[in-house]
């Protein structure tokens, strides 16, 4: 994988559950990572909608244990709900996360 591309600082967050009694989500930081954003676009996104329709972008990072789809990723301001995790097949160099814009 190439240093270059991973151009983008990419925060990866899981919901705390320390406090059952607030009302809304809240979220800590589970990892500051660099990756490479990329839209989903043409081919690509009828392929993913056969899985799910909602997927809008695809960020690679580095391989991380421990990342899963009830985690988020915010990015370039904007906050991405993970749809799925798919590792290399090596599953050691680098994760794809298959990402829905969240408003």
């Amino acid at each position: 994988m190439k240093a270059g591309r991973l151009r983008h600082r990419v925060t990866i967050q899981q919901r705390d559950t320390s406090s059952t009694w607030e009302t809304e989500d809240s979220w800590t930081t589970y990892a500051t990572v660099w990756g490479a954003i990329e839209p989903i676009r043409g081919r690509e996104f009828w392929d993913a909608s056969k899985v799910n329709s909602e997927v809008t972008a695809r960020i690679t990072i580095r391989y991380r244990s421990g990342i899963t789809s009830m985690m988020r990723a915010v990015a370039n301001s904007k906050t991405y709900g993970i749809v799925a995790v798919i590792p290399d097949e090596r599953n050691a160099v680098q994760l794809q996360l298959m990402v829905k814009e969240l408003n």
